[in-house]
């Protein structure tokens, strides 16, 4: 799955059983076989590593939020750079992240790579210490600007400077649902928001023991980051994409008649008493109800319709199938016409903090096709690069191909999720709190988006 630490994680995916990798015996860019992450014993060719040069001893210290068994997934990838290379790549996941990572800037012992969850924290850490974070040069720079869309350099920059690189990305703007149930009623897949609502209308009336939608933002101290997500792809759909950026750079206030519009969208579901909260109970109940268990009841058929990420599909049972003809899948969240495709997204980028030759060499290693599919090959689902050259075969799940289709596609206005943009006193702060009291309190779109307004920092 892809962690969000900020958010509080959904439900981890399950370990992989993984055959040890057999050690190729290179002692730095020669072009002996090391063997892949894919489980196998097909060798990988080191030919691709010789950019990086013989890196034979040295070390190289990774911290990231990720954390078992989410992070051996990761830590498999590294293995033919490492046998490649001669490099040793240390693996350190820590729950207290946010946390630990300025105290171990501000005792002068920095990891030499951090993946950072939030373009936001990456921000701030450039901000608050200066000079610290490392410029992005060299080999990842050109990787960057070959390999992904101007939209991810830009989420990895600070007053146009580029600090960090992409690592993971997903796409958040999905609905899940049953194809079984589809198929039984007759029902097909939305490709306008009229649709869709012409859908929700039709569930009503066939289904009066069942609600169309269900929801949940339960999750601990981040309670009401879901419903964020539906505010942002609401402004996505209903505003505009320059509108979505002025909004999160606070170039526009945040109460907007704009983004009241956007708000009143997502309400229109949401706290529709006829539409939500199918098998849990009435509006108030999404505020209760867990994020991860939230699309459970699609699998009894007392709810139709779940908004949420691709990385949802960890959340489904062992035993349930996640596919096109499956228990489960998931569709495009429609915008106003079937031509407009916005896509919501997150993502985690890798700064460094040391310019070693060995640091820059893995941070380039990151940005390239080679990284993307050994991560992919490791992954058994719930992880996608944006990586145009991941060769999307490499992915297992096909949600996960799904959303890699939408984040290449040069058609989709991709945008990064404004929360985790925003500072974090409002995206992780009252942003969420308003958004349980739009809830729990049945506030107006007005009075909770004032409020946020009100809590933006000064300067």
């Amino acid at each position: 799955m892809f962690r969000i630490t900020n958010r509080g994680a959904l439900a981890t995916l399950s370990a992989l059983s993984l055959v040890a990798l057999a050690a190729c015996g290179s002692s730095g860019g020669s072009a002996n076989p090391a063997s892949s992450a894919a489980g196998d014993d097909s060798p990988t060719d080191c030919a691709a590593y010789e950019v990086y040069g013989d890196l034979s001893g040295r070390n190289i210290n990774v911290y990231t939020s990720i954390v078992s068994p989410e992070d051996q997934p990761h830590i498999d990838s590294f293995k033919a750079f490492e046998e490649c290379t001669g490099a040793k790549v240390n693996y350190e996941g820590s729950r207290e992240f946010e946390a630990q990572l300025p105290v171990k800037i501000e005792a002068g012992s920095p990891p030499d790579i951090a993946y950072l969850p939030q373009p936001g924290l990456l921000k701030t850490i450039v901000d608050r210490f200066p000079g610290k974070v490392v410029e992005v040069s060299g080999q990842a720079l050109t990787n960057i600007e070959e390999n992904y869309t101007q939209d991810w350099k830009e989420y990895g920059s600070v007053d146009g400077k580029v600090y960090a690189v992409p690592v993971g990305a997903n796409a958040k703007s999905f609905v899940w649902y049953s194809p079984k149930q589809f198929q039984e009623n007759g029902y097909e897949i939305p490709t306008t928001w009229d649709d869709l609502m012409a859908l929700t209308d039709e569930i009503v009336a066939d289904h009066p023991d069942a609600k169309p939608w269900c929801a949940g933002i339960q999750s601990g101290g981040a309670t009401g980051w879901p419903a964020t997500d539906w505010l942002e792809d609401m402004m996505l759909r209903f505003a505009s994409p320059e509108d979505y950026d002025k909004w999160v750079n606070h170039e526009i206030p945040f109460n907007d008649p704009k983004v009241v519009t956007a708000l009143d969208k997502a309400g229109s579901i949401l706290k529709n008493e006829a539409y939500v909260n199918g098998g849990y109970g009435n509006v108030k109940s999404i505020a209760t109800t867990p994020s991860g268990e939230a699309g459970l009841p699609i699998l009894d058929g007392t709810c139709f319709l779940h908004r949420q990420a691709s990385f949802y599909q960890a959340n489904w049972p062992e035993d349930v199938t996640v596919a096109e003809d499956g228990d489960v899948f998931a569709f495009y969240l429609p915008g106003q016409d079937a031509a407009t495709q916005p896509l919501l997204t997150g993502g985690e980028f890798a700064a460094a903090f040391s310019d070693r030759e060995e640091v820059k060499a893995f941070q380039a290693y990151l940005t390239s096709p080679e990284w993307s599919n050994e991560k992919a090959k490791a992954t058994s689902a719930g992880w996608v690069s944006a990586n145009k050259k991941l060769d999307p075969n490499n992915l297992k799940s096909p949600i996960d191909k799904l959303a890699f289709e939408l984040l290449t596609d040069d058609k989709t206005l991709v945008r990064f999720d404004g929360s985790d943009i925003m500072p974090g006193a409002v995206g992780a702060g009252t942003f969420w709190k308003g958004m349980t009291n739009w809830i729990t309190l049945d506030q107006s779109s007005t009075d909770v988006l004032t409020e946020i307004e009100n809590s933006w920092p000064k300067n």
